[in-house]
């Protein structure tokens, strides 16, 4: 038994029975489920270590070679598994509330496995390669029958396939620049390419336009699930090349490129989502500055800056599947999601309008709830760097709050008389209110989330150290 079979293998076998079995009433139980039991084992059972249970002893081995490669999930890594899938059975549980189980757990449990296995391939240029295919999936999880591929999926498909030859480039000449380090013309060509590659991946300023459009054409909670999986593992993935070459990890440049690059997605972000009357577009900029904020956090020093980028993780994801299922709980009902047609939305569901306008204020970073925390290391530690870096921080930010004020006054105008109605269902109150109190718990008591990311910096060598 090693490891890469139970976290990457076994899940995408899953994948295919899921496939299978989609037209299940109870397959997004069923998935959320499989992906808990993955979380349980990978906190529980360490890998790499001899166990003994009676007169039996095994030991989960690290390592698969497979076809002359090596997927490896070391000790260090096993932190970031309970991490992923147990985030990914929070989503799994709210996709039958979404009524999106059909087509969320198959094939969200093979991207998932699949972005598991780009962060533990070696060689690692083969990463780039199950990050196409996971990509490639996500496509037909957009799209379906009676809703073909729309412009935003295939500017998707289009952007992160531009991506894969400028990192696998940069692959190929990053060894070389190690070995001879006094190659100015070599390195620079090199940290080039991987700049362009990963801005294609993460969407980074102006390279974000498929975002907004997926968020208006395709479902919410799927798109929801690709913008907080796709960017997390990125981060890693991002990390892992800093920490492996030390010339790009002490590079004077980087921390300039970064904080560029994160203001501009922070500012632009937040104040075009302020400007939006589409819901789901004014979440897609949202989540294009909460990707700026991870980055404005690598940019702050080691090893806090890193402590600071993980932080988000936790929030992000709560607070965006509260969003999109609070978006979905709306639209599933026939109303389109543009501000004009949602008025007084709040006397017919008084849930899922209390959760979208609390997901938005914690992304704001509103005080007392999940995003707060984070927004006030990042804060804190830019200021120490640059005012004017903090100015433009704090106007994304602003731009954010906005865009929630807006969303609260549009809901609440409702007409004299109107009556109050639920017109949620029983699963989806139950999910709306579980999401809202874990908004407050996760604001008022931070270090409840604190054993699952203590140890996350220990998977880089020299980054977390």
């Amino acid at each position: 038994m090693n490891a890469p079979v139970i976290w990457i293998l076994l899940p995408l076998g899953a994948s295919g029975l899921f496939w299978l079995l989609r037209r299940l009433r109870n397959i997004a139980t069923l998935g959320g489920t499989f992906a808990l039991l993955l979380a349980g084992v990978a906190t529980f059972i360490p890998i790499d270590l001899a166990l003994r249970i009676g007169p039996w002893s095994f030991k989960i081995a690290p390592a698969l070679d497979f076809l002359g490669r090596r997927l490896v999930l070391s000790p260090e890594k096993q932190p970031l598994l309970p991490l992923i899938y147990g985030l990914v059975a929070i989503w799994f549980f709210g996709a039958r509330a979404a009524a999106m189980g059909q087509r969320l757990i198959p094939f969200g449990l093979a991207i998932t496995a699949l972005l598991i296995a780009s962060l533990a391939v070696e060689p690692f240029l083969y990463a780039a390669m199950f990050i196409e295919i996971a990509v490639l999936l996500a496509v037909p999880m957009l799209t379906s029958p009676s809703h073909p591929a729309t412009r935003g999926a295939i500017r998707f498909l289009i952007y992160q396939t531009l991506a894969m030859p400028f990192i696998l480039l940069a692959g190929w000449l990053l060894p070389g620049v190690e070995a001879s380090p006094g190659d100015l013309a070599l390195a620079v060509e090199s940290a080039a390419l991987l700049g362009l590659g990963f801005a294609f991946l993460l969407a980074i300023f102006p390279l974000y336009t498929w975002i907004p459009l997926l968020t208006e054409e395709a479902p919410p909670y799927l798109v929801g699930f690709l913008l907080w999986l796709l960017p997390t593992v990125i981060l890693f993935f991002g990390l892992g090349f800093l920490d492996r070459y030390s010339w790009l990890r002490t590079s004077q440049q980087l921390p300039d490129a970064l904080r560029l690059a994160g203001l501009l997605m922070v500012t632009t972000g937040g104040v075009w989502s302020a400007l939006q009357r589409h819901l789901g577009r004014m979440m897609g900029y949202a989540a294009i500055a909460e990707s700026g904020l991870m980055l404005l956090s690598l940019t702050l020093e080691l090893p806090t800056g890193i402590e600071t980028a993980f932080l988000f993780l936790i929030p992000h994801a709560f607070g965006l599947a509260l969003w999109v299922l609070a978006l979905t709980t709306m639209a599933t009902q026939g109303w389109p999601l543009h501000l004009d047609q949602v008025r007084g939305a709040f006397r017919r569901y008084p849930l899922a309008a209390t959760a979208l306008i609390l997901a938005q204020l914690s992304t704001a970073g509103f005080p007392l709830l999940a995003g707060f925390p984070p927004r006030l290391a990042l804060l804190e530690g830019m200021a120490h760097q640059s005012l004017a870096a903090t100015f433009w921080l704090l106007t994304g930010m602003l731009g954010l709050l906005l865009a929630a004020i807006r969303v609260t006054f549009t809901l609440s105008a409702s007409p004299a008389g109107t009556a109050w109605e639920w017109r949620e269902t029983g699963m989806q109150r139950v999910l709306l209110g579980l999401g809202t109190i874990f908004i407050f718990a996760i604001g008022l008591f931070p270090q409840i989330v604190h054993p699952l990311l203590v140890n996350l910096p220990a998977i880089f060598e020299h980054l977390g150290r």
